[in-house]
């Protein structure tokens, strides 16, 4: 499936996250549910600075991040090379958004995969 049906599907199944992007292995916009492509980027962005600040404090390549504030979460999860970062409202339920993220990144891999 393409990235677009991928989140298409994230945000079917996932009543938690309110928002979505999913990032090339360069780092650029593959597809999003944001509105607004200036929106998309600068969330993009921020998602792969929060991977890389946590990458540097841990020590060690991380495949996923979850950031929590008072009004909710952002995830941020890796998978060969790509990246989907998503926003949810207060109490989430953890381990289920970083399973459907994963399951979004295999699904997009899984065509990227597919013979031609």
């Amino acid at each position: 499936m393409d990235a677009q049906e991928a989140l298409a599907d994230l945000m079917e199944i996932s009543s938690q996250v309110e928002a979505a992007v999913l990032l090339t292995p360069g780092g650029g916009v593959e597809a999003s549910t944001m509105s607004a492509e200036e929106h998309a980027r600068a969330f993009a962005a921020a998602a792969l600075q929060l991977l890389d600040e946590a990458e540097r404090v841990r020590g060690e390549r991380l495949r996923q991040v979850q950031v929590t504030t008072e009004t909710g979460s952002v995830f941020v999860v890796r998978d060969d090379g790509r990246v989907c970062a998503a926003t949810t409202g207060p109490s989430p339920t953890v381990g289920l958004v970083f399973y459907d993220l994963k399951t979004c990144l295999r699904a997009v891999s899984a065509e990227a995969d597919a013979p031609a």
